[in-house]
């Protein structure tokens, strides 16, 4: 194993060997039952449309029925992807506008499944792990590390991560990814693709297809350990000796194993739980400068910020791990989001609207209320409209009581999700999440106009494309 020294290197060569065969128990990856868990899904379907015809013939109005059918499917949904753990899960996570659309009664199981399913993921057993170092590393692992911990620091979806000391004594982290998770994943995609029609019956705005064919190209990179290398390497360059971050650079890689710079830290999690309100607001404004700032200095944003992956070191920096997941954006945040956003806080509903079917957020055949949208949008847009603003559970749950019904007029069933701009609302629907954990106060706006073009209506190159908009 060669140690990595140039920018987005890996000094790891890459296995020649086949993919070990030992079962991991915390991935239902059969594929027979797989498939069953999946396929029983518009078969559930079709049975309830079978019988909500019944009730109409019965009596019941059209309306009720299609309510009844849609709460009934969603319930079916999350029920099988909290139950699956690889691509299907992966889906629920992005796909997050669903919970926005409908009742906590029906997302309630969901939720706390997925949570029991990230925080207690059962790690590979020792003679596992070793297998697949031999597969990846040689016979010889060993030699690369003076000492190595059997019991891993973490366990998620892809991969477990475990503390090492490296041949130089360095302290590093080596992440694993899992025997065949890669089969796993794409195979729920496959499965799932096949169920379009389905979720078109809750969020009939949302083109499906191209979302999962998004996710799937997306869940692909996030397997491949080598790019996620490329991508923590960059990270970890742009930021060296930044005062606010830090970022673990990388050491070696190859496609499934990945070893970093280990960091020490407070995780974000107990600075939600037991943080002073001090600490809370300098977390949060650090949490928003890093995901703002990213792609003007990095040319990426991090796809994946829930709080196992931030911590406050000793020195008062957020450190920021796993970068599996991130979306690439070379030219930074596209200056249309600080133009839309901007004439939002101006009350301009009709030019937003025009600009949200421009970007493809609104098909051609759909009609929104502008001020439904508006009540959708508030809890994105709020916090860029005041110079200083808290953000509270409270706050998120008032913003979300306008958009929990099955309604047919309901806007975020209407809302289409493009797919340039699948990772940025993983992203955004996700940070607000955290910093309502939080309980937030701080000057979040001053970030928006310092990281996002076309906000202030400053921005020369901007201009025009406002103009087209609006005429």
């Amino acid at each position: 194993m060669t140690d990595t020294t140039a920018k987005g290197g890996s000094g790891v060569p890459r296995s020649t060997g086949g993919t070990p065969q030992t079962k991991v128990s915390d991935l239902p990856r059969r594929a027979v039952t797989r498939s069953a868990k999946l396929a029983a899904l518009p078969i559930g379907f079709a049975g309830r449309t079978a019988l909500g015809l019944g009730k109409r013939i019965g009596g019941k109005s059209a309306e009720i029925v299609a309510q009844e059918i849609q709460e009934r499917t969603a319930e079916q949904i999350f029920k099988v992807l909290g139950e699956l753990k690889g691509g299907a899960m992966k889906l629920g996570q992005a796909l997050s506008i669903f919970e926005a659309a409908l009742p906590p009664e029906v997302v309630g199981p969901y939720r706390a499944t997925l949570t029991k399913l990230q925080d207690a993921a059962p790690p590979l057993p020792a003679a596992t792990v070793h297998k697949v170092l031999t597969e990846q590393l040689g016979d010889d692992w060993r030699a690369n590390f003076q000492s190595f911990e059997d019991l891993p620091t973490a366990a998620a979806s892809i991969g477990q991560v475990h503390k090492a000391v490296w041949h130089d004594g360095r302290t590093v982290a080596v992440k694993i990814q899992y025997p065949g998770a890669g089969k796993a994943l794409l195979s729920d995609f496959t499965q799932l693709a096949r169920l379009g029609k389905l979720f078109g019956v809750l969020l009939p705005g949302l083109d499906i297809k191209a979302v999962l064919s998004e996710l799937r190209e997306r869940i692909v990179e996030e397997l491949d350990y080598l790019r996620e290398a490329e991508a923590q390497h960059a990270f970890a360059q742009e930021f060296k000796d930044d005062p606010d971050f830090l970022v673990p650079d990388v050491i070696a890689a190859n496609e499934q194993i990945l070893v970093s710079e280990w960091v020490d830290g407070i995780p974000l999690s107990r600075i939600i739980a037991d943080g002073t309100k001090e600490e809370r607001d300098r977390a949060g404004l650090q949490f928003v400068r890093f995901l703002f700032c990213s792609p003007a200095r990095v040319g990426m944003l991090h796809a994946d910020p829930h709080p196992g992956n931030f911590r406050i070191a000793e020195d008062g920096r957020m450190c920021v791990l796993d970068f599996g997941a991130v979306n690439r954006m070379p030219n930074g945040y596209p200056p249309v989001f600080g133009i839309l956003t901007r004439i939002f806080n101006q009350g301009d509903m009709e030019t937003v609207i025009r600009g949200l079917r421009d970007e493809g957020f609104i098909l051609p055949h759909i009609e929104v209320d502008p001020e439904a949208l508006r009540a959708f949008l508030a809890p994105y847009v709020e916090p860029t409209a005041v110079e200083e603003f808290t953000f509270s559970r409270e706050w998120l749950q008032r913003q979300a009581a306008t958009a929990t019904d099955l309604r047919p007029g309901n806007v975020v069933r209407q809302l289409n999700l493009p797919v340039s701009y699948v990772l940025i609302h993983r992203v955004h629907a996700a940070g607000v999440g955290v910093l309502c954990q939080l309980g937030a106060t701080a000057r979040f706006r001053d970030e928006v106009i310092r990281w996002v073009p076309g906000f202030t209506g400053e921005d020369p190159d901007a201009e025009p494309t406002e103009d087209a908009i609006a005429s």
